[in-house]
């Protein structure tokens, strides 16, 4: 981390962490900070689900709620940054406080609960940024208090289909009620039915991904597996945040209720990361996240089983240039391995992770 890196670090972290992350929105607003120099590099090139990515790296939905920013986070360096989550209405999620910092585990525990402006005002970000060049997904997901909470993965289809790069269905996050429930095999087969039914009607039709939880256990990996093939969902995202709680340092802080991210989430997501490549085979996109927050890890979920991979804890921790960092050091990987393609490493370690168990 550079000194200024380090001074900016400080700054925030003399705030609580949602005021924190309001200023860091602010900041891209308006310009600020400026990343690392972009690397571009034909090798980290990758083509999936007929969408060009100029790297593998992305910042993974929960940063960018609203849409505020997303040429910004590319302009960190990203290839591909994810918005989201958006829900048809506005809500303000769960009572505050509800993010604490784990600085010694670099790590974060959060209970938002899809706090978000809602489908309008994002939209209304997204359409006016319409032509523009950058690959933008869009994370959606259901209001707390809907009465069809499947209805509302339909409206998020329609509404961001004309603008989204891809879109993703979160019912991965523990901080709403219930959610992570409709990945049972039932009622998940019912969500993606109707949810491709409704891309097919869209105005346009941008890759779908599912993004599931870490906290699953062989069975439930099998059946989603399942229906991903059986519904033609093009790709998978593992993973989101975990309930469980590996050894942690932090104290108080770590006995907080939510979803952990960081660090100390890289083994378990890996772990099902590869269980889930071993079970969808090669052809379904993986986008793999949790716990990236350097080349070296990065690289490894490649290894793992992944196409592409999302970052955002990595971040707070390591500053707005570690993007940059992380695409300059898989580059560098690529000269020194003489590698055409960084696609040439995938599933180079899937056996290790597939066989690990899920602790």
């Amino acid at each position: 981390m550079s000194v200024l890196d380090r001074l900016g670090q400080k700054l925030l972290f003399t705030f609580d962490p949602e005021t924190a992350h309001g200023l860091s929105i602010a900041a891209l607003r308006c310009g600020l900070p400026a990343g690392a120099r972009t690397v571009r590099d034909i090798r980290l090139k990758a083509s999936l689900c007929g969408l060009d990515f100029p790297n593998p790296l992305g910042m993974a939905a929960g940063y960018d709620k609203n849409a505020e920013v997303p040429d910004a986070l590319l302009g960190l360096g990203f290839g591909f940054a994810e918005v989201g989550t958006v829900t048809p209405l506005p809500q303000a999620g769960n009572p505050k406080p509800r993010i604490f910092r784990l600085t010694a585990d670099e790590a974060v525990i959060n209970r938002l609960g899809f706090n978000n402006e809602g489908h309008a005002a994002a939209g209304k970000r997204l359409a006016a940024r319409k032509g523009r060049s950058g690959i933008v997904g869009v994370n959606i997901g259901a209001n707390k208090d809907s009465a069809d909470r499947i209805a509302d993965y339909e409206r998020g289809v329609t509404r961001f289909a004309p603008y989204a790069s891809y879109l993703t269905v979160n019912i991965s996050s523990p901080n709403t009620p219930g959610l992570r429930n409709m990945q049972a095999r039932e009622q998940l087969g019912e969500l993606l039915s109707r949810v491709m039914a409704a891309h097919a009607s869209a105005a346009a039709q941008p890759p779908i991904f599912l993004k599931i939880a870490p906290d699953l256990a062989e069975a439930e990996m099998e059946d989603i597996a399942a229906e991903v093939v059986e519904k033609r969902i093009d790709g998978i995202i593992v993973s989101n945040t975990t309930i469980s709680r590996p050894p942690l340092r932090s104290g108080d802080a770590a006995r907080e209720t939510g979803g952990l991210s960081g660090k100390p989430l890289f083994e378990r997501s890996t772990i099902v990361l590869a269980k889930m490549r071993t079970l969808l085979g090669p052809s379904i996109a993986i986008v793999g996240v949790g716990g990236v927050d350097s080349a070296e890890t990065a690289l490894e979920k490649i290894r793992a089983g992944a196409d592409l991979v999302q970052l955002y804890t990595g971040m707070i921790y390591a500053g707005p240039a570690l993007p940059g960092r992380i695409v300059a050091g898989m580059a560098r990987f690529c000269e020194t391995e003489r590698l055409k393609s960084i696609g040439e490493l995938r599933d180079s370690h899937l056996d290790r992770w597939a066989s690990k168990p899920l602790s």
